[in-house]
């Protein structure tokens, strides 16, 4: 009688072989392990409003749990293309032009997967989310990596000019930026938009904190540029504006023809956005007041983390937006960046990110990134820990 057939698992090639677990996730498990701090990861340790909370028990208890139109329910289409209206002054169709989507991530890599043609070229802009150079590789694309100038992150419109080519598909840009909390400014908007003209280069303007723009400055959307609005995905995030990252629920407003691209895959990579929350954000967002306060919400937090950090040997990087602020270490330590977290972690109590996880190749500068987005007592148990350096 013949033996059975060992049991295997067949293996196949990895689409991302590169690709292992993220920083985050390493920094969050010894953040947990050490008992520290966990400045780490981007997301509050506070909670939501709660009108909008009881807007999703309500939705879900007025039996509004089905499945909602592919592209999101109406009402909140609608209310997102007044409020990019109101505030930068271009009108989507709600119909044709607004896209609900499972967060910033998932619409990212919609995006990409829509436009980007095998041996097309996407330009990211370095240090850059870690999700974008994933994203391009899956669809078949080449990545175009055009540093940041360093030190002050802002774009190099040299370096873009010269990375431009006829197998140039989209470009990628941030503002407010993670992780340096850099903002492009209306000049350099307006460059980009003259820049990209002549070219039928696609953007992907992902603007996630775009409601955390410090000292009375104005956020610099896409959609406030005609030339640029006309070409881009504008992605949006309702998790980091309302304090619900866990919620995963964003937006991509564009010109009708992308979007129409846009849906294609967005029906057969989500198809739609759980609808409580979609009917719960619809009613909150007919009032401006929680995101037009979130600027001094977060600058406060800010300048008391910047204030407990002067205190210490760290050189702080200006930070206009987001809710990172980055520091310089050189004066604490010569470790690299990835070794002076773990003994950040470790031996002082608190958890960072390197700047260099940033970088699809690495690129130390003796940089890292805290998270500001916490409770005050949070943040005061952190700065009495690093006050130690």
């Amino acid at each position: 009688m013949n033996a059975p057939a060992p049991v295997r698992t067949p293996v196949p090639p990895s689409r991302l072989p590169a690709v292992g677990t993220t920083i985050f996730t390493v920094m969050s498990a010894l953040a947990q392990e050490h008992g520290a701090v966990n400045l780490g990861q981007g997301f509050p340790d506070f909670g939501s409003d709660r009108q909008l909370l009881d807007g999703v028990t309500h939705a879900m208890h007025a039996g509004l749990n089905q499945y909602p139109p592919m592209a999101g329910i109406p009402s909140l289409r609608e209310v997102v293309a007044e409020k990019i209206e109101a505030l930068y002054g271009q009108r989507y169709d709600p119909t044709s032009e607004i896209t609900v989507t499972a967060g910033a991530t998932q619409a990212i890599l919609t995006a990409v997967m829509a436009i980007v043609q095998p041996g097309d070229e996407v330009m990211v802009l370095e240090p850059c989310y870690d999700s974008y150079i994933p994203n391009i590789e899956l669809a078949g694309g080449r990545v175009v990596r055009v540093p940041l100038t360093p030190g002050s992150f802002q774009p190099d419109f040299d370096r873009l000019a010269a990375a431009l080519s006829p197998r140039t598909r989209a470009l990628i840009i941030n503002s407010p930026h993670n992780p340096s909390g850099a903002t492009w400014s209306a000049a350099q908007m307006s460059r980009l938009e003259a820049l990209l003209a002549p070219t039928d280069v696609l953007l992907i303007s992902d603007e996630v904190y775009e409601h955390m723009v410090f000292d009375g400055q104005a956020h610099q959307s896409a959609s406030r540029y005609p030339g640029l609005a006309a070409r881009a995905f504008v992605v949006s995030s309702f998790g980091k504006t309302f304090h619900v990252t866990g919620w995963k629920v964003g937006t991509v407003a564009a010109p009708a023809a992308l979007t129409a691209e846009f849906r294609k895959v967005h029906q057969f990579n989500v198809f739609t956005v759980n609808t409580p929350m979609q009917h719960a954000l619809a009613g909150y967002l007919r009032n401006p007041e929680p995101y037009r306060t979130l600027p001094a919400f977060y600058q406060a937090k800010r300048d008391r983390f910047r204030e407990g950090l002067a205190a210490t040997r760290f050189r702080l990087l200006p930070c206009p937006g987001t809710y990172f602020q980055c520091v310089d270490y050189s004066a604490v330590s010569s470790l690299a960046e990835d070794a002076f977290c773990r003994w950040l972690t470790q031996e002082i109590g608190v958890a960072a990110i390197p700047l260099s996880a940033f970088y699809a190749e690495g690129f130390d500068q003796g940089i890292v990134r805290f998270c500001f987005a916490k409770q005050e007592a949070t943040l005061d148990e952190a700065l009495r820990r690093l006050a130690r350096l």
